[in-house]
């Protein structure tokens, strides 16, 4: 999907039906800065708000992620690409979570065992302290490295309202998690709550 081309589409529908942002923003229950986002392509309507969007513009789904006017002997083909698009962008971000899990599989392994050995064989004190050293650069480096994967996979979704977002790097690396969830402020509703990590935007 492109976000930018979608964008130009729900500003030239929304002028096209005489609204202006905050008329559009109203009718929705959102504010008028999330339009403006929108339409500016630095982001993309939620799921939930994408049916009530295309019923305020007066165009379907299939238009609204193609970003135009679908005629009609055209409409399953883009159907079909905009599956696809969906589908390749929850197959990325598993590769991203997959390789996220790789990567500190690779850096966590060889880090513990510097460790193991610093403090197993008899060696120079200096040199002890640069294989610890090393073992945590190492360690830090692939948790780092990990968790910046992690978070681009796909996004977070709330669990009281639904919107999905990708957290500030800061307050993905400092909240509790359990496998699958983390405890997030949700951008939206302004809830901390354990959202879910799902694979599509």
């Amino acid at each position: 999907m492109n976000q930018i081309k979608t964008g130009k589409f729900i500003a030239e529908m929304r002028k096209e039906k005489g609204m202006t942002q905050s008329q559009l923003a109203e009718l929705l229950f959102i504010s008028n800065k999330t339009v403006s986002k929108w339409e500016t392509g630095k982001g993309m309507p939620e799921v939930s708000l994408m049916l009530p969007l295309c019923e305020a513009l007066g165009i379907n789904v299939n238009e609204l992620l193609t970003g135009e006017k679908i005629p009609q002997e055209n409409y399953i083909k883009k159907a079909e690409e905009n599956m696809m698009n969906l589908v390749n962008e929850a197959q990325e971000s598993k590769k991203k979570i997959i390789l996220s899990a790789m990567i500190l599989v690779l850096t966590i392994t060889p880090a513990i065992a510097l460790i193991v050995a610093a403090g197993t064989f008899e060696m120079a004190v200096w040199i002890r302290v640069l294989l610890i050293a090393t073992a945590a650069a190492v360690m830090a480096g692939g948790i780092i490295i990990a968790c910046i994967l992690d978070r681009e996979a796909g996004a977070f979704e709330c669990k009281e309202c639904h919107h999905r977002f990708v957290p500030e790097f800061g307050a993905y690396i400092m909240s509790t998690h359990t496998p699958t969830k983390r405890k997030l402020r949700c951008p939206k509703c302004g809830k901390s709550t354990y959202c879910k990590h799902v694979m599509t935007k």
